[in-house]
C-alpha cells in the first residue's frame, strides 16, 4: 500500500502521491460523512426539538 495523504506546506521534504487516488479518497469519506448524518437523524442522538429539526431541514 502507498500513502495517498499530501504532505503539509512546510515541510523541506515532499512525499510523492497519487493525486487521482486522493480525490477518489475525499470522495468516499464525504459519502461516509452524509451517511452517519442521515444516522443521527434516523436514530434522533438529538434530545431537543429544535436541534433535531435544524438536522432534519440541513
Amino acid at each position: 500500500m502507498t500513502p495517498c495523504i499530501p504532505s503539509k506546506a512546510n515541510r523541506k521534504i515532499r512525499i510523492e502521491y497519487d493525486k487521482v487516488l486522493y480525490r477518489q479518497r475525499h470522495k468516499i469519506e464525504n459519502m461516509f460523512g452524509r451517511r452517519k448524518d442521515r444516522r443521527r437523524v434516523k436514530t434522533r442522538y438529538d434530545r431537543r426539538a429544535q436541534t433535531f429539526m435544524s438536522a432534519i431541514c440541513v
